[in-house]
């Protein structure tokens, strides 16, 4: 299957490939064959350049003839077509019918093109898809939901960011089918990101691993809850404006969550002392168990990045007391995973890796300064 990662130009491979067609085209051998047309050339010849080249030379490649097409459209699996600026709808109607076992289909637009009946297109046709990304959508409807709960129901990840028409209804209705959900990118999503919208996924997608509900104002402590106690693999979530949540969520996150590596709270202005302490509280209580799977690895366990900034009601011991706990967690130049950016009664708060370097600095004798 042509891959996405390997869509980068090798120049002397392209190069030899090229000899084999300037080869055809003059009618010699190839492989013991006379080749005499370019529906001779090889499938994997042809299969080998479609992988060195972009999306949309595939495209324009796929209608040489039928035996390309055929053979391109059998053997592709990830397709990109943000480079499509005008007429993306058509371009997708046209291509769902053949491209059908596509497994990645990137379809983010800079100005919304898409409209519901090419995302049903895709449903009708692409029932392999597992990654799906349909951001800046504008004009999509949860028709297009409908549609893809019924034709996609392998989809593992789903990036429908910006898509503001999208209701909680149809959002719910999506992951009773779409079950196999393990990132799902929700940020700016007003209308369907909330605390109903929140239960169905804690209640249908178990396997849930990465969540962003970036400004979802409508978020709160009972829809991050049910996402705690449904969703215990989640590593990654995403709550920057969320200005409804309290400490309740992360404390929820926190016990049931271990697997947590990443939680954006910026912009959370409720968060207190308590949800940092409960964070503090929980590496305590699962530090033996994580020393125990992790054969002494267990730094590599529990949160590695934070946001915090302008969570304004946190104090330096609660902060310091959770960096110290989660030595991922750095302030020092150039790593910044604890982010307090407009928090300034934090500025006292360093990690162990400036901590050292400010013992290293005042241990050198006099003589080196």
């Amino acid at each position: 299957m042509v891959g996405g990662g390997e869509r980068k130009l090798k120049s002397e491979e392209l190069n030899k490939c090229f000899e084999k067609l300037m080869m055809a085209g003059n009618g010699k051998s190839e492989g013991g064959a006379v080749i005499t047309e370019w529906k001779d050339i090889p499938m994997e010849l042809l299969l080998r350049i479609v992988s060195l080249v972009d999306d949309r030379t595939i495209i324009m490649a796929s209608g040489v003839c039928s035996g390309w097409r055929d053979a391109i459209c059998l053997g592709l699996s990830h397709l990109c077509l943000s480079w499509c600026k005008i007429h993306m709808n058509d371009l997708v109607l046209s291509l769902a019918p053949k491209f059908t076992k596509l497994e990645t289909l990137v379809l983010r637009q800079d100005k919304p093109q898409l409209e519901d009946n090419a995302v049903e297109a895709i449903a009708r046709f692409c029932h392999d898809l597992q990654d799906l990304d349909l951001s800046k959508s504008f004009k999509l409807s949860d028709r297009s939901l409908y549609a893809l709960a019924h034709g996609c129901p392998n989809l593992t990840k789903l990036n429908i960011s910006g898509c503001t028409s999208f209701s909680d209804a149809g959002l719910e209705y999506l992951t009773g089918f779409c079950r196999k959900l393990k990132i799902l990118n929700l940020c700016g999503c007003v209308q369907a990101a909330s605390d109903h919208a929140l239960q169905a996924i804690g209640q249908n997608c178990s396997q849930m691993q990465s969540l962003n509900l970036g400004w979802c104002e409508k978020v709160g402590d009972v829809g991050v809850m049910s996402l705690a106690y449904g969703c215990p693999d989640l590593r990654t979530l995403d709550l920057c404006g969320c200005v409804c949540i309290t400490d309740d969520s992360v404390i929820a996150l926190a016990y049931r969550c271990l697997h947590l590596r990443s939680l954006g709270l910026y912009y959370c202005r409720n968060i207190t002392d308590r949800a940092m302490y409960s964070l503090v509280h929980s590496r305590v209580k699962n530090k033996s168990a994580t020393w125990d799977s992790m054969k002494g690895r267990r730094d590599e366990e529990g949160l590695r990045s934070l946001n915090i900034s302008q969570c304004t009601a946190l104090t330096p011991p609660a902060v310091q007391a959770l960096c110290d706990s989660f030595p991922a967690l750095h302030t020092c130049s150039g790593r910044h995973s604890l982010v307090m950016s407009g928090c300034w009664n934090l500025t006292s708060v360093h990690c162990v890796c400036a901590v050292q370097a400010h013992r290293t600095f005042n241990f050198i004798p006099n003589s080196a300064h």
